[in-house]
């Protein structure tokens, strides 16, 4: 059997070339099916506060839900990454005009401008990922940044994929946790009964 590191490494390389090929006006119509799916959740109704990543080019854009999300006055915390121990602080933001370039060379809180937040119960993570199964089970960066922070969040996991980067089953850990939500361009698949 493949050294399951190699498995993932080259799934990791399809689904980054799968993205990189994807065509800008396809992928701007796919971005915003999942936002309008995303805010159309009955979990985000009650929900408070709304963790996300800060979107690549290469990721499904969270910028417009960002907008979206503060424009309805709910909070947003957006990650710190900790290098030094591979964790994440989250932060909160009032625009995406706060953000700074930082590890990895992605937008991030400014620590000396915004407050730092934990999560609850009654608040919603968008979890990145190059791609998803059928059972909410995520491919990574390899890092292992929201692998940490996951295991310690309180409220619900949400999933944003295109459908074109799903697979039926991706290796897993014991430790890994699938999210409660999948969206894609296509449908919402709700994963387990949790609440925000």
């Amino acid at each position: 059997m493949k050294n399951i590191k190699e498995i993932k490494k080259n799934l990791r390389a399809q689904f980054r070339q799968y993205r990189e090929r994807m065509n800008p006006e396809k992928k701007a119509k796919y971005d915003a099916a999942i936002l309008d799916r995303f805010l159309s959740l009955r979990e985000y109704e009650s929900t408070r506060t709304v963790f996300t990543y800060v979107s690549k080019p290469i990721e499904v854009d969270t910028t417009e839900l960002i907008r979206s999300v503060l424009a309805l006055g709910r909070e947003v915390a957006v990650p710190l990454c900790l290098p030094e121990t591979c964790g994440m602080q989250f932060y909160k933001i009032n625009s995406l005009e706060e953000l700074i370039t930082g590890t990895y060379g992605v937008l991030e809180p400014d620590p000396e401008r915004n407050a730092p937040t934990e999560s609850s119960e009654n608040s919603i993570c968008i979890v990145p990922g190059l791609s998803f199964d059928s059972q909410g089970y995520r491919l990574g960066y390899g890092k292992g940044y929201y692998d940490r922070f996951l295991s310690d969040f309180r409220g619900l996991t949400v999933g944003l994929c295109y459908t074109g980067c799903l697979k039926w089953n991706l290796p897993h850990g014991y430790y890994d946790k699938p999210v409660d939500i999948l969206i894609t361009e296509k449908y919402i698949r709700r994963i387990s009964a949790k609440k925000a």
